[in-house]
């Protein structure tokens, strides 16, 4: 070893890097990486491993390790952290060979999906190969450079193998570039061969010198933004659509400002819930699939569409329905290129906030007229009615699951936050939340993976420790992935649980009925021996008692009165806690009046699928292309080149 570089381990120089990576946006420094995610095997525990231990030895701050009980909900909890501290500080994930990183896999598709920055540390088969096949190592009889650590690939933003330690530096940069732009991030893989993670190599002493990353702002170019302000000035009934990415831009104050000034209502899409307080006189609330019917009916008249941080998913638009005139245009503002030209439109490609202010500026004083002022306020308040119905259904025997969401909601402070991801329940928090804060909803639909909910609610509250965090869970993604009720009992992390247990897949239920196919394989029974069919009684299955082994202080009820006040306890208590309630699956939550493309089976047997393809074939001619014409986007300062 010289004076200038420092002999380590693969594994200890890895860790030693992440440790003192920073990133910095608006002259705020943020640690890139606030602790690591780990499950040791074979592949991973005596380098990674023995690295971690190292540091946690010296400074426990530094990289501080989390013991995980699943290696996708770890994942998921780092996607969760993610999102957020507005993807300017992450979380590391590393786990084993074989079945431990493959169980990862889909926690990389769900942070790439949803734009997340996690970083995974995969361990690998042997580089020097002296003792292959090992265990758990793939053979591929095409090439033996192929383990099943390649699946990352299409899941992974970047991707990079270290077969040799030289090759770790220059992968570390490449992963810090990645997962620091806010356009390209999501899911970054470093497969890790278990042998090179304990080589040994002279490192050059600067690769361990703090290194800040900044985040840029991109601003507008200025024929763009005088295009956008061409398209707004000349529009009658523009919509706002806000997605996640107004959220992390910290745009809000500005959309708000903006809104105000111009008077454009403002429709949120799951991700993009929370942008405006949901009783702002500008918040008409969700739009598309599981949207409200005030957002829906201003969507379908409107004449322009501005996107601010949308990928459009097809529950934002409502599988290309929801934005029905036949001259809608788009306006779309980004930092990914990719999400900018979506539907033909006009690209802005810049950052949410920079934009807003920007156009703030540059439309003066014009504003929508009174009469759509008004009418879009009269929409938003009797959809605010409908919620409040919904809140205090009185329904019998069991109570609906919107009661349920109203006992949550009219409990919780406006700071606190409301975790989900799968079954019916987004789409019914979508509607029905009242959110008066940025970060006080937080449903994961770009991937909506169950088991997600109590991995994010601990990934949740890691991040904001100040916050209050209800987890709504359904039934069904409890038995996909509890475990992490572990991890925040050894933690001492605080998480209200609230389990809605219906003996089934609710969502998936109702999809069933309405395309025909009688909520097949959707309810928890025993098999009836008569019939041979899953249609016998319900199963015993106790998933309070399931949390109580865990860990867990439970509390059962059976009433929208007794859930209030488990929830009142709940929050004065400082330990994590989980509150049981039987909902009734059959009750439905408001309609949003908006379709979603499930294809229904052409020809059948079935009476109920032939009537619910004749319904499809007729919503079906809903959809539009949205490919507005090219003259539409242009502005009287567009010419042609001599």
């Amino acid at each position: 070893m010289t004076s200038d570089t420092v002999r380590l381990t693969v594994g200890q120089a890895l860790v030693r890097f992440l440790s003192v990576q920073h990133t910095e946006r608006d002259g705020v420094e943020h640690k890139l990486f606030a602790g690591c995610f780990g499950i040791f095997g074979h592949g991973n525990v005596a380098g990674v491993g023995q690295a971690l231990l190292e540091a946690e030895l010296a400074d426990p701050f530094a990289l501080p390790y989390y013991q995980a009980r699943n290696e996708q909900a770890m994942v998921h909890a780092a996607a969760a952290f993610a999102r957020m501290r507005n993807r300017l500080s992450t979380m590391v994930a590393t786990a084993s060979i074989g079945p431990g990183s493959t169980n990862m896999l889909t926690g990389a598709a769900l942070a790439t999906i949803n734009r997340l920055p996690v970083l995974l540390l995969p361990g690998d088969v042997f580089a020097t190969r002296v003792a292959s096949p090992v265990l758990q190592e793939l053979e591929d009889p095409r090439s033996y450079d192929v383990s099943v650590n390649d699946a990352f690939r299409p899941l992974s933003r970047f991707f990079d193998r270290i077969w040799r330690p030289e090759q770790l530096p220059s992968a570390l940069l490449a992963a810090m570039r990645v997962l620091t732009d806010q356009a390209e991030t999501g899911a970054v893989t470093l497969a890790l061969p278990q042998d090179v993670q304990t080589e040994a190599h002279d490192w050059p002493v600067e690769l361990f010198a703090p290194r800040v990353w900044h985040v840029a702002r991109p601003v507008p170019e200025p024929a763009a933004l005088a295009r956008a302000v061409a398209l707004i000035s000349g529009a009658q009934r523009p919509l706002i659509v806000a997605g996640g990415g107004l959220i992390y831009s910290e745009a809000t104050d500005a959309l708000r400002r903006f809104a105000e000034t111009t008077g454009i209502p403002v429709a949120e899409t799951q991700a993009g819930k929370g942008s405006l307080p949901y009783d702002h006189p500008e918040a008409v609330g969700a739009v598309g699939a599981t949207g409200t019917t005030a957002a829906n009916q201003l969507a379908r008249e409107a004449d322009l569409v501005i996107g601010i941080g949308t990928r459009y998913s097809d529950f934002t638009t409502a599988s290309r329905s929801v934005f029905a005139q036949p001259g809608v245009r788009f306006l779309n503002v980004n930092v990914a290129p990719i999400d900018a030209a979506k539907h033909a439109g006009l690209r802005v490609l810049a950052d949410a906030r920079q934009t807003l202010e920007a156009l703030q500026s540059a439309v003066g004083d014009w504003s929508v007229t009174p009469d759509y002022r008004d009418e879009a306020g009269r929409l938003a308040s009797e959809w605010n009615d409908v919620v409040e119905r919904a809140y205090t259904l009185g329904n019998e025997p069991l109570p609906a699951q919107s009661e349920v969401i109203g006992a949550v909601n009219q409990v919780s402070e406006a700071r606190d936050v409301v975790v989900c991801a799968a079954g019916s329940m987004p789409g019914d928090l979508h509607k029905l939340w009242r959110t008066r804060d940025p970060k006080g909803y937080h449903v994961e639909y770009g991937y909506s993976c169950m088991g997600y909910e109590i991995a994010g609610g601990l990934g949740v509250r890691m991040a904001e420790p100040d916050r209050d965090v209800f987890v709504m869970v359904g039934d069904g993604s409890y038995l996909m992935m509890a475990q992490e009720l572990v991890t925040a009992v050894a933690e001492g992390i605080k998480l209200i649980v609230v389990l809605v247990q219906n003996h089934g897949f609710a969502s998936i239920g109702a999809l069933s009925d309405s395309v025909g196919s009688q909520r097949f394989g959707t309810r928890y029974r025993y098999r009836n021996a008569q019939t041979g069919r899953l249609d016998g009684d319900v199963l015993p299955v106790d998933l309070a008692a399931n949390a109580a082994s865990l860990g867990v202080r439970v509390v059962r009820t059976t009433t929208i009165d007794e859930l209030r006040t488990a929830l009142v306890a709940a929050k004065r208590g400082a330990e994590i806690a989980l509150i049981q309630i039987e909902t009734d699956p059959l009750a439905p939550a408001p309609d949003s009046d908006a379709w979603w493309d499930v294809p229904v089976a052409e020809v059948a047997e079935l009476d109920s699928t032939r009537q619910a393809r004749k319904v499809y074939e007729a919503d079906k001619q809903r959809q539009r292309p949205y490919v507005a014409s090219p003259s539409s986007l242009q502005t009287p300062m567009t010419r042609r080149a001599p």
